[in-house]
Formats: C-alpha cells, structure tokens, sequence
C-alpha cells in the first residue's frame, strides 16, 4: 500500500477552486485579493507576497471562497513552512532606580548652585555710586560745571 502524498496548500487550494469551477478573477473578487497574489499561492511562492502577515490572511479569504476551513488551511500551510508564532517582546522600561534619582538630585544641586551664584554677584555689584577708593578723592569728588 503507496502513501498517498498530501499536497501543497496552493495545490490544494488550486484543486479546490478548479472542483467548484472558478476562476482566478472570480476568486479575486470574492476575496478582494489581486490575481497576482492568487497565482502566487497557487504557485506555493508565498516569498513573493507582501509578508507572512498578508499571505496568512490572502490564505484566510481564499479558503473561505472555496469553502475550506481556514483554520485548516493555515495548520497546513504552517506545517509546510515551519513557522512558528512569534510573540514581540514586552518594551523595556526605563530604570527609575536609586541612581536615576541620584543623577535628578545631583543635576538639581548643581543648578541651584549656579542660581545661587548667579544671585549673588548681583547682589554683591558694586553701584554707580560706591566708586572704588583710587577715584573717591577730592578731584573726583567735586562738582563740574560747564559754562
């Protein structure tokens, strides 16, 4: 007794549309997808197709035009291609540990510092009318009056 061998999921799916007896174009209108695509999963060329994503959902619709069960069609199509699902990876999360706090604090101190500084030597100006005591003399100190 021979193995009867399975076929591919674009065979299958290609036997299948020829049973029901519809074309290329009718099952690109059905399902929405171009006949490009429909002869490239019929070809079993899914590396031509946009991504696993969209050939996964182009198996989904065709399927269901030709009436076979989607779930089946992608368990065969994953057996076939050996793919598993790949969930993302969670994103990482900032560290807000006790030395991101240290490095807030240290930033903050150092701008008071500045601030403090800056107040400071304003503060400590000397005005217009504290003159230092090389100009305070007599000469320095008296009237002039332009006639």
């Amino acid at each position: 007794m021979a193995l009867e061998q399975i076929p591919s999921v674009g065979t299958y799916l290609r036997r299948r549309r020829e049973a029901r007896s519809m074309s290329m174009a009718e099952v690109a209108r059905a399902t929405r997808i171009p006949v490009r695509a429909i002869e490239r999963i019929e070809a079993d060329h899914f590396d031509d197709l946009p991504g696993e994503v969209f050939a996964r959902g182009f198996l989904k619709a065709y399927a269901s035009a030709v009436g076979l069960s989607p779930d089946e069609i992608l368990a065969r199509h994953t057996a076939a291609r050996r793919i598993v699902s790949v969930e993302p990876l969670p994103a990482a999360r900032p560290a807000t540990g006790a030395g991101t706090r240290r490095f807030g604090v240290a930033i903050a101190f150092v701008l008071l510092l500045l601030l403090f500084t800056l107040a400071l030597s304003i503060v400590l100006r000397p005005r217009g009318d504290d003159r230092p005591t090389e100009l305070s003399g007599p000469a320095a100190s008296a009237p002039v009056f332009w006639a």
